[in-house]
């Protein structure tokens, strides 16, 4: 029913474990394939593309569904639906930021204050071009095909580069003076198969479960049995997603209790809860979170 259109490149591993995560694993004959296939009726083709060109693929029609950042929707400005958020980019949960870049050492502070027909180096010519033009400054704007951060200071004054964390950049003498875009992964769709209700339901399924695997990752589900008197001092303990399920057991004066719980703390938080009264305390994995 639907054509699928995934990252290649720096994206590609986090994709394909997230689409594991979702129980709609991508099978292919090697990681250097690009045609590929999930074992879903409402997926029938899956495709590998470079995400840059994925957003004008969605917006002509050649897929109908496709996984892509806002940083090249923006770049591209394609006519695209987006169908949310997925948190996750290429090594933390956090966004990525389209910055503007300066050698440390440069004297400008500000956007404003950089030279007419300062040289910047970008794989993002035209948001970058739109920016500078929104702040009053006249650049040479010169296409970059990668290792963008080496370009300066011998061939460019600065950049306009993605970062994550801005350990490279720092690594590499720059300063960041200014931030473009944040931008998050996208789950995004052509217009026309957005309009169509059998597509639309489907592509409605497939964004629950991404998003589910997504607010699963860190988490993980405690079970634990409480005798009724050390009830209250422990469920006072447990920082729960939401209210933690307690049932009474047939021994009238023990309580099963099942809570959502970071997985971060939870070295601490198991012995405590031992020594506050809880009893065959389970820590199990957990795959997806749908509301």
């Amino acid at each position: 029913m639907l054509s699928l259109v995934l990252p290649k490149g720096s994206l590609e591993k986090a994709t394909l474990e997230l689409f594991d995560a979702a129980d709609l694993t991508v099978r292919r004959g090697s990681d250097r394939d690009y045609h590929a296939s999930i074992d879903d009726p409402r997926i029938d083709r899956v495709r590998f593309l470079r995400p840059q060109e994925i957003p004008s693929y969605i917006e002509r029609g050649l897929f109908d569904l496709g996984i892509t950042g806002r940083d090249w929707i923006t770049e591209t400005d394609a006519a695209v639906v987006t169908l949310g958020e997925l948190q996750y980019s290429k090594a933390t949960s956090r966004p990525v930021r389209v910055v503007l870049a300066v050698p440390e050492a440069a004297p400008w502070q500000s956007v404003s204050e950089l030279p007419e027909q300062v040289r910047i180096s970008t794989e993002f010519p035209s948001l970058t071009k739109r920016f500078l033009d929104a702040h009053g400054v006249k650049a040479v704007v010169i296409p970059s095909y990668g290792a963008t951060e080496a370009k300066v200071p011998d061939i460019v004054d600065a950049i306009v580069d993605l970062t994550e964390t801005g350990s490279s950049l720092r690594k590499n003498g720059l300063r960041i003076l200014d931030t473009l875009l944040t931008s998050y992964t996208e789950l995004v769709a052509s217009q026309g198969a957005y309009e169509d209700p059998a597509k639309r339901a489907a592509m409605d399924d497939i964004a629950l479960l991404l998003s589910g695997a997504i607010r699963a990752r860190g988490n993980v589900l405690l079970k634990l049995n409480v005798p009724a008197d050390k009830l209250g001092a422990v469920t006072e303990m447990l920082p729960a997603l939401s209210s933690p399920t307690i049932t009474t057991l047939a021994r009238g004066d023990m309580n099963a209790v099942e809570t959502v719980v970071p997985k971060r703390g939870v070295n601490t938080l198991i012995p405590a809860l031992k020594a506050a009264g809880a009893q065959d305390i389970l820590e199990i994995p957990i795959s997806k979170i749908v509301d």
